[in-house]
């Protein structure tokens, strides 16, 4: 189980291993281009080829990027952008050896799930089929917030069996699961959700978003916090991280950090360590 968080490309793309091994980071997560806008700008081949060497120099891997938070697959208005948006990133995943890029589905807003199911379906199939073979589309479940897609593992099952494609991965949030009503402070919470999963198929799981939670169980928001920090605590990743089938499956930290500069910190990283050292 290796462990990293998301880090900043802030002044070239290659600059992130620098801030992964600042933190002691084993594995990253980046965005490719701004999480709040369409806009896209492909890297530069010289800044692609200093990543690379930069990331083979100091191990670190896997590599993911996050698509940006328009993406919404159940809108039907957002969709042809969406599925662009979503195809650049996977071209720039393959171009940087990542394995794959993880994404929020969208909202089903004004919908019944199973009215936008064969959209859903259909778009990430184009993506899928639009891009190279070396890398994955993952989908990350949601926290629940309004109509929001994929707040419980019926729904993704639905998805994953009507796309069936061995590209389609799954990134697990633990804030997500948490504020959604898998309550993986207790035992029963944790092997609910693995229960539900293994349907889907446990093997998809590709990642794993490590994030405590500002919000109560079952909330129905999406509010990361720091680990040990919030409701999930440190006993709480403890269960998470006993979990037999998560353990060769990268924990990557989206959380706020505790230093002036915003983001997975040492100290979040040092945490999980302990832990899997436990």
């Amino acid at each position: 189980m290796k462990i990293g968080g998301h880090v900043s490309t802030a002044g070239g793309l290659n600059v992130a291993i620098d801030n992964a091994v600042k933190i002691g980071a084993e594995a990253i997560q980046i965005f490719a281009s701004s999480p709040r806008s369409w806009n896209f700008s492909e890297p530069k081949e010289e800044d692609v080829s200093l990543f690379l060497e930069k990331a083979n120099k100091f191990a670190i891997s896997p590599i993911f990027l996050h698509g940006v938070y328009l993406v919404n697959l159940g809108n039907a208005v957002l969709l042809e952008k969406s599925i662009n948006s979503l195809t650049q990133h996977m071209l720039v995943a393959s171009s940087i050896h990542a394995k794959g890029v993880i994404f929020h589905c969208g909202s089903r807003k004004g919908f019944e799930f199973e009215e936008v199911l064969p959209q859903i379906a259909d778009a990430i199939k184009e993506v899928l089929r639009s891009t190279p073979d070396d890398v994955s589309l993952i989908f990350e479940n949601s926290a629940g917030m309004g109509s929001s897609i994929g707040s419980n593992f019926e729904e993704i099952e639905a998805i994953f069996s009507k796309v069936n494609n061995d590209r389609l991965g799954l990134c697990l949030d633990t804030q997500h699961c948490y504020a959604s009503g898998y309550d993986l402070t207790k035992d029963e919470g944790v092997d609910l959700l693995i229960s539900q999963i293994k349907p889907i198929g446990i093997e998809k799981i590709l990642a794993v978003h490590a994030n405590d939670s500002k919000v109560p169980f079952d909330a129905g928001v999406d509010r990361h916090e720091n680990i040990g920090e919030g409701f999930i605590g440190i006993k709480g990743f403890e269960k998470i991280m006993a979990v037999e089938e998560l353990s060769e499956v990268p924990f990557i930290l989206e959380v706020p950090g505790f230093g002036k500069v915003r983001g997975p910190d040492e100290e979040n990283v040092n945490r999980l360590k302990k832990i899997r050292l436990d």
